[in-house]
């Protein structure tokens, strides 16, 4: 029997930022960790465990995006997946706009390219992702780390570092109810003006600015938006209480967290601890359990180790 493992440690995202719609993220410090074994011996192409308190919500059949993205790579190459069994260590919460699809899409395949031999750079790999999971804004920092920009060029994708101020700490506040980005995405306008598409681009350049410098005045600013932020926020129950008491204790600006419904606070130190009470205790008032915490920007991104 040939039996080879790979572990592929992946990190939370948060994206969107306010105006970077579906271009910008920041990876951080909660991680879902993927075991693959690989067994030629077995009769079953996938053999699928999870542990952590969501893992109810995680399909262990074929179907499960983890194999999906595993057995992608094969596909790409025109080969059949060897049978495989995955365990996964679930730390990111399911369907709360930290890109938990994200951390599955990248261990899968960066998985399944450390088994094939590694057919492919770090950057086919990238583009890979990319394309399963539609946009770039999870992928690419759960990949890379820190937080990255992603334009389209005609040949894929071109990715820029943005430098995180030391200044700077995201303070995520995690209801204990989802949100589907299939729904999060049906509210949105099909078509924006004019002034929109201005309002965004000059809050998106001033926010990365901000983002560099850690000026809380610039990023209370940048972080405004009129793309998506607003029709979403009707589907995240009490976000003005929780904006506002976020903001009252010292936050420099509050977005929602991807597709929601998480919520990111964007702080100084001195204020996190604060800020994250009041954001709990915000929700708390409404009825609403939540989990909220300062966190740290994940530098490194997804890390992989092998055994043999």
């Amino acid at each position: 029997m040939a039996f080879s493992t790979v572990t592929v440690q992946v990190p939370a995202t948060t994206a969107n930022l306010g105006p970077g719609f579906d271009c910008l993220g920041v990876a951080l410090n909660l991680y879902n960790c993927f075991q693959f074994t690989q067994n030629e011996a077995s009769a079953t192409p996938v053999d699928i465990t999870v542990n952590g308190e969501e893992a109810a919500g995680v399909s262990t059949a074929s179907d499960s995006l983890i194999y999906r993205a595993f057995a992608h790579l094969y596909d790409h190459f025109g080969q059949s997946p060897p049978p495989v069994k995955i365990t996964i260590d679930l730390g990111v919460p399911l369907s709360r706009g930290l890109g938990s699809s994200a951390t599955a899409i990248v261990g899968g395949l960066l998985a399944a390219n450390k088994l094939a031999g590694n057919p492919l750079e770090n950057q086919d790999l990238l583009q890979l992702a990319i394309a399963l999971e539609g946009h770039p804004d999870n992928i690419v920092p759960a990949f890379l780390g820190g937080c990255r920009l992603a334009v389209p060029t005609n040949k894929g994708w071109e990715i820029c570092e943005i430098p995180w101020s030391e200044n700077l700490v995201p303070v995520v506040a995690i209801p204990n109810f989802e949100l589907s980005t299939q729904q999060a995405r049906l509210v949105l306008p099909s078509q924006v003006s004019r002034d929109v598409a201005i309002f965004n681009a000059s809050h998106l350049g001033l926010l990365l600015r901000a983002i560099e410098t850690g000026r809380g005045n610039w990023i209370k600013l940048g972080m405004q938006d009129q793309l998506h932020q607003p029709y979403r926020q009707q589907l995240i129950p009490n976000y003005t209480d929780v904006e506002s008491a976020a903001l009252s204790a010292g936050a420099y600006g509050v977005a929602i967290s991807g597709a929601g419904p998480t919520l990111l606070a964007i702080t100084s130190f001195g204020d996190a601890e604060n800020v994250a009470q009041e954001m709990q205790s915000a929700w708390e008032k409404a009825g609403i359990k939540a989990q909220v915490m300062p966190l740290e920007v994940s530098k490194t991104g997804a890390s992989i180790k092998t055994n043999n």
